[in-house]
This record gives C-alpha cells, structure tokens and sequence, in this order.
C-alpha cells in the first residue's frame, strides 16, 4: 500500500441490539488500517431491516464504541461530506440506482409473492438442491412489467446475475477467488417498502463515500460476488477486500454468537475489562506483531497492522488469556487512574476513603475490576468464620489459647500500623513456639473468614484496631 493513496475504510454496524464484540475487533482493524495510511475512518449506520431495529441502540452503540477509547471522522452524529450517515435516510438514493440497473436490463421486476418462492424453496430443499430464486419473472416483457406496476403489484427489483459470468475478485488474506455466475442467486437488490437490502445499499454507499477498503468477516465472502457484480454494472471500481476469520467460541467450537449479551462489547467493559486491554486482545487474536510483542499500545498496532498478515484461519476468543491482559493492565495503572477506573463497581456500603487504603493490597490480585468486592467485602462486611477450619491444624484448646492471648497482646498496642501488629504477632509465635503457618492462617481466617487475603499486616492494620479484635474475640 502506497501510503501516498486515500484510505477510506469504514464500519456499518445495524441497530439490532448491541455491538457484538466481534464487531467491535473488526471495526479496530478498519480504523487502524486508515489511521496507518493517515486515512479517514467512517462510521455508517445500516437500518434498512427496519423490523429487526431496536429502539435506541443507535445511541448505545455509538457510546459503546468511545467507551473503548475509538473515534471516526465522519458518521451520523459527526456529520461528513457524504452524509447521511444513517442508509433510512438515503433511500430515494438506492431506488434511483435500482431503477438505473432495471433499465439498462441488469436488474429486473420480480412480481413473485413470497407463498409462491416459499414453496420452491421448499421443494429445492426436498429434492436436496440449493435453495435459490429459479428466475420466474427474468424473462418478463417490459410490456407486462408495465402493465403489473400500473395495477400496483406489489415488487422487489432483483438482481440480474450473468450465468455465463465468472467472476473474480482478490483478498487481501485469501489470495484470488473466483466464483461461476451460474452459482450466483438472483439477489433482491430493492424490497416492497422501497428499502434496499444490505447487498445494494452496501455497494451504493462504499462507492459514494469513496470506501476503498473493505476489511469484513469471512461470512462476508460468499455475498461478495454480488458486490463485484454490481461495482461491474454501475461500471465503479471496486474496493479492496480483506474478509477476517470470525471468533470461535472460548472452547474453539462454533460461531460466537452475537444473539447473546455476554458476547457483546459492552458486556465485557460491565465485567471490569479495561478498554484498552480489550483493544490490545482484539490485536493479537489471528495476527502477529513482528517482534511477537503481546501487550501493545495502540500506536504500536496501527504502525504494524496490515491485514494480509492476518491468519486465514479462525481463532478461539481464549477468555483466559483475555483475564491475564486484562491483569498487566490493572497492574500499570496508578493508584489514582486504578480508583477512577473502579468507581462503577465499588459497593455502595464501602466507604471512599477505605477503597483508598485497600488498593494498595489488591491492585496485585485484580483480574478485573469487578473483582475488587469478592476480594475486599470481608473489610467493610460481616464474615462467617468456619470453626472447623481453625482447629484443621491444631487442637481447640490451643486455638482459643492462641486466639486469647493474640486479642490481649493487640489491645495493647498504642500506635495501630503494621509495624507495631507484625512485631507483636511474630513476638508470640517466637515466644509460644507456634507453628508460624497454622498460627498465622488461624489469624487470616480469624479476621477474614478467607485463606487467601493481602498480606496479613498490611490486612489487619488496614481492618482497623476495633473490628480486628472484635472478631478475634468472638470466636
């Protein structure tokens, strides 16, 4: 790519529910490719399935979208030299290009209702053929045409595929792929509420908005020959393509499925997944940084990016390593940008000023920032203590010993820091001759009800003087 050339890419998300996170890794990848190529990126809303439209997504995705920390530089809020944005909003634009493909003969009329193609699907699938339209009104006379659209009949404009045609386009990660027209179905270009489909609207706007890179989902692959077709009627040039290997389930089988809200973009930011580390995971799922750099910056990504390298090959979406990039970012943050990050998930019956004495003991052990309750409510909250657990390693009668005289050793202290309660706790274990690991795990349960904590002191000093004896004077 001649950095010299234009590059436009694009993302036409549909407001049908949320942003699939899936999408959201492709939309990464048109965005860096442009701002590689020091490009514009384009934001296109695609509504034309106006019964599967759900009110108010328009606005969540796009606020989804900045959440991860991603911009465009032209959409429907934005604006642009080709707006609209939004495809409900240029329709007259998609029947006038219809009607233009009708009358130079590459289009046609189909007049077919969908009782009629319904039971030739049927019997197609019956005889275990191919479901596709059999070309019924193909061979219509303009005469007849005219005749059925003057007594109102209801009619999609269909696209008229060349049968003899081969047709070819080049991938960028697939190499050259060539397809017989005879296998192209005569696609429904125009429906009857004069809203186009996804394959002439998608053709019509690249063009005029000057797309000229298209970097889809592999499903994608098996429409494009329709869209090479329809670059060739219009006598356009087409874009480059480059269709990208879909996310397989964590278990590597099957589609991720975007009907599910666990699997939307912003499910993941609802867990506790940082943007960025999100971003950077999108990154590295099929494709390589030259030095095999796995935590990269953004920057980093687009200098490097180039979609040929990507692997034609399908990725699990491998949640656990998802949780350990998530983990190295936490882990960057400072404790100001990590108290910030955490204020959507920190419980409302813990107080601010405790959440900044905890941080420094849990930064380490946060995989996600929804994490930091299940690893701090013993702090602010009732604990259940199980009393078999303290006697596992020792009798009774020595655990009420050790638990006795550890509450009056700590009462004493005069200045409560971790200094003063690790100087006396190791004094007794010393002076007692405790078993250092079954009389400091008996302390962890004794005021956390928890095996695994912060450091013990650092806990304790941090629990306060009067909840710690408080509960290592109830058992």
């Amino acid at each position: 790519m001649n950095k010299s050339s234009t590059v436009r890419t694009r993302m036409a998300p549909s407001p049908t529910g949320e942003i699939h996170v899936g999408s959201m890794a492709m939309l990464l990848k048109n965005y860096a490719y442009a701002k590689k190529y020091s490009g514009k990126f384009i934001l296109r809303i695609e509504d034309t399935d106006q019964t599967r439209e759900v009110p108010g997504a328009v606005s969540r995705i796009l606020k989804t979208i900045k959440a991860y920390g991603l911009t465009w530089d032209e959409g429907p809020d934005i604006g642009g030299p080709y707006a609209p944005y939004i495809q409900s909003k240029r329709l007259s634009l998609y029947r006038e290009r219809a009607e233009q493909l009708v009358a130079q003969d590459k289009a046609f009329y189909c007049f077919c209702t969908r009782e009629q193609l319904e039971k030739v699907r049927a019997e197609q699938i019956a005889n275990k053929q191919q479901p596709k339209y059999v070309g019924t009104c193909r061979q219509l006379s303009s005469q007849e045409v005219a005749n059925r659209l003057a007594d109102k009949h209801p009619a999609v404009i269909r696209l008229k595929v060349p049968k003899e045609e081969v047709i070819t386009f080049r991938d960028l990660i697939r190499g050259t792929i060539t397809v017989s027209g005879a296998d192209v179905d005569d696609q429904v270009l125009l429906k009857t509420d004069g809203f186009p489909t996804y394959h002439l609207a998608v053709v019509v706007d690249d063009h005029a908005m000057q797309i000229s890179h298209i970097l889809r989902g592999e499903e994608w692959i098996s429409s494009t020959p329709k869209h090479v077709l329809l670059y060739n009627a219009f006598g356009w040039r087409p874009p480059v393509f480059a269709h990208i290997p879909i996310f397989l389930n964590p278990n590597g089988k099957g589609k991720m499925s975007k009907r599910k809200g666990e699997v939307s973009a912003q499910s993941f930011l609802d867990q506790g997944f940082l943007p960025e580390s999100l971003l950077n995971f999108f990154m590295i799922l099929g494709w390589s940084h030259p030095e095999q750099k796995e935590v990269l910056t953004l920057t980093e990504y687009i200098e490097h990016f180039d979609p040929a390298d990507i692997s034609p090959n399908s990725v699990a979406f491998d949640i656990v390593k998802l949780r350990w990039l998530n983990g190295v970012y936490i882990r960057a943050l400072s404790t100001t940008e990590l108290l910030e990050r955490l204020k959507p998930f920190i419980p409302p019956d813990c107080p601010l000023e405790l959440v900044k004495k905890l941080l420094p003991l849990v930064q380490e052990r946060l995989v996600t920032l929804s994490d930091f309750e299940q690893y701090t409510d013993f702090f602010y909250r009732p604990i259940s203590v199980d009393q078999t657990r303290l006697c596992k390693k020792a009798t009774p009668e020595l655990v009420k010993e050790q638990l006795k005289i550890t509450t009056s050793s700590l009462t004493a202290i005069a200045t409560w820091d971790e200094q003063a309660i690790e100087t006396v706790v190791r004094n007794l274990q010393e002076q007692h001759n405790w078993n250092k690991s079954q009389y400091f795990m008996l302390l962890r349960l004794a005021v956390s009800g928890q095996t695994a904590t912060p450091p013990l002191f650092s806990m304790i000093e941090v629990l306060g003087k009067k909840r710690t004896l408080e509960r290592l004077s109830l058992l």
